[in-house]
């Protein structure tokens, strides 16, 4: 076989998960609200300059002249905008739905860890700055103002362990620190963050200075921390409990689809009803020994075909390599659907899907979900022909609807795929949407390639495997 080449799929090839064509699709996925991110950017931006012009309004003369005045100041002003700046990051893995459809979670996910060390840094400069001020108001040693603080303060030793859990948060988020983590480490230490949010708002709301004889103040406080606590609950926890007691999903079968990649197969009640787009993702939980506990996010590999619903997953990580020992008959919980790698990104009628390894899933669902008329082109890298994941579905897909489709197999260093391989097989590029999925490093060099080929940022639309 030549490393790449365009291939004509006989008319046997599999065009479903696991049910005959004509069975009936689920409902489509909602169309997402470009102006909902607009009005939440500006809520948020509204809210921070509220917050900043309540401490600062709450500050008198008086206190301003006394000794350490303007450190206690700057100190309570760093302390909220970093209180805040957390709210914001809370709302932007708050799993929203109509703002997960409007931006996507990859954006979301960017824009969370941009903001994070923004709160991190402020909240040690109010730590710093009111331990400053106090002592020279004091006029007291500064280690010895910190264990008064300590010591005799309401909630600022539980506030301490809440900065402490949100630095470890923080350093576990840079990037060096995250590849060497697992994802079940990484997610274990985040869930504390949670933990922190509530000692921090216990710590506010008990000494803060700026709500001594601002009761409506205090109100509008604690109704902004409740909201987002409801909006965790509501999104996170109360609506996936309602959604899996309707479908009721158990592992039908596990199938392996190519050198150690497996098929999960699910079966369910109402499937039809289950609005998702493709390309979209699901967090996962299958309710076994060892798996039960903790959630990944695997994208659908097909429209859900009821009652079964699909996702294909490699084995790499210890929850993905367990999965391909899951028993018929294992429970299974879903929180989504997520993530906005769908046909509604797109700006023109021509689409080029690009995919390499397991990040073929995605694309194969997205290439069953776009409208009739659409122009497809589908590009697939893998290192052998056998592990093209769903390469006969997706072939007779494409064959379906008249497209092209390229397979391009060896070893990377031998068979390059860059920006002149791409114009090669794909001459009309800039004219498309490019969808590209697969290994992060994979993933920016066809982004590279295609913003060399004239294709704008805007058309390029990336799924991200990362945490």
């Amino acid at each position: 076989m030549s490393p790449a080449k365009q291939m004509t799929p006989g008319r046997g090839a599999v065009l479903s998960a696991t049910s005959p064509r004509t069975a009936p699709l689920a409902r489509p996925g909602h169309t997402p609200q470009p102006w909902v991110a607009d009005m939440c950017a500006a809520l948020a931006g509204l809210g921070f300059g509220a917050t900043l012009a309540v401490v600062i309004g709450g500050e008198t003369r008086g206190a301003l002249a006394a000794p350490g005045g303007w450190l206690i100041a700057g100190g309570r002003l760093a302390g909220f905008a970093g209180a805040y700046l957390m709210l914001v990051m809370v709302v932007l893995i708050a799993r929203l739905p109509w703002l997960e459809r409007a931006v996507g979670q990859v954006r979301l996910v960017r824009w969370h860890r941009r903001i994070g060390p923004w709160p991190l840094g402020l909240i040690a400069a109010h730590v710093v700055l009111i331990t400053l001020g106090y002592a020279q108001l004091s006029k007291d040693g500064v280690l010895h103002q910190l264990w008064v603080f300590l010591s005799s303060y309401p909630d600022v030793l539980a506030a301490s362990v809440g900065f402490g859990l949100l630095v470890l948060a923080g350093v576990t988020s840079i990037r060096i620190a995250r590849r060497r983590l697992k994802y079940e480490t990484w997610w274990i230490v985040h869930l504390y963050m949670y933990l922190a949010l509530a000692l921090a708002f216990a710590h506010q709301i008990v000494t803060g200075g700026s709500f001594v004889g601002h009761p409506l103040t205090r109100a509008i406080w604690i109704a902004a921390w409740i909201s987002t606590a409801g909006m965790v609950i509501a999104f996170r926890v109360l609506q996936p409990i309602g959604r899996n007691l309707r479908h009721r999903l158990r592992v039908a079968t596990v199938r392996e689809e190519a050198p150690g990649v497996f098929s999960i197969i699910c079966s369910g009640r109402r499937l039809d009803r289950l609005a998702v787009s493709g390309g979209q993702f699901f967090q996962w939980r299958f309710l076994t020994k060892g798996l039960w506990w903790h959630a990944h996010p695997y994208s659908l590999s097909a429209l859900p075909h009821p009652p079964y619903l699909r996702v294909t997953v490699k084995a790499v990580g210890d929850q993905s390599a367990a999965v391909a020992h899951l028993k018929p008959g294992t429970r299974v919980a879903i929180e989504g659907p997520y993530g906005a790698f769908t046909h509604h990104a797109r700006t023109s009628d021509r689409v080029v899907l690009i995919g390499a390894g397991v990040g073929i899933t995605p694309l194969r669902a997205l290439l069953e979900d776009l409208p009739v008329p659409i122009e497809v082109t589908v590009v697939v890298r893998a290192s052998t022909p056998e592990e093209i994941v769903h390469r006969d579905e997706m072939a007779a897909l494409v064959e379906e609807r008249g497209g092209r489709f390229h397979e391009i197999s060896g070893s990377r260093h031998k068979v390059r795929f860059d920006a002149r391989t791409l114009g090669r097989l794909v001459p009309d590029l800039a004219d498309c949407d490019v969808y590209v999925c697969g290994p992060d490093g994979f993933s920016k060099g066809v982004a590279a390639a295609a913003l060399r080929l004239g294709v704008h940022r805007d058309q390029i639309h990336e799924e991200a495997f990362a945490f």
